[in-house]
């Protein structure tokens, strides 16, 4: 049986993380407060960010800029999109 988790973002017990998705405390927090579900949604906006905006992950400032994206993500407040993106319909 899997791992549940309060999800910060949905504001229920979810499935939980396998793992820290990033070093240090910061994906530690994140394994602790942030559901499977809400951190695939936050990849795929990531990666909708990165290749929008070009992003250098090897820039600081696009780093930062990510991690204050992520942060609105999983607090439900509003974030950056791809210009012209359309979710597909469920």
């Amino acid at each position: 049986m899997s791992q549940t988790v309060f999800c910060r973002k949905y504001q229920q017990e979810l499935e939980a993380l396998p793992f820290p998705p990033l070093p240090g405390a910061k994906g530690q927090e994140i394994q602790a407060t942030v559901s499977k579900r809400a951190w695939e949604e936050w990849q795929a906006l990531q990666t909708r960010l990165i290749n929008e905006k070009h992003l250098n992950m090897l820039d600081p400032e696009a780093r930062e800029y990510l991690m204050e994206q992520l942060e609105r993500f999983l607090d439900n407040r509003e974030t950056d999109q791809a210009e012209g993106y359309v979710p597909p319909e469920r």
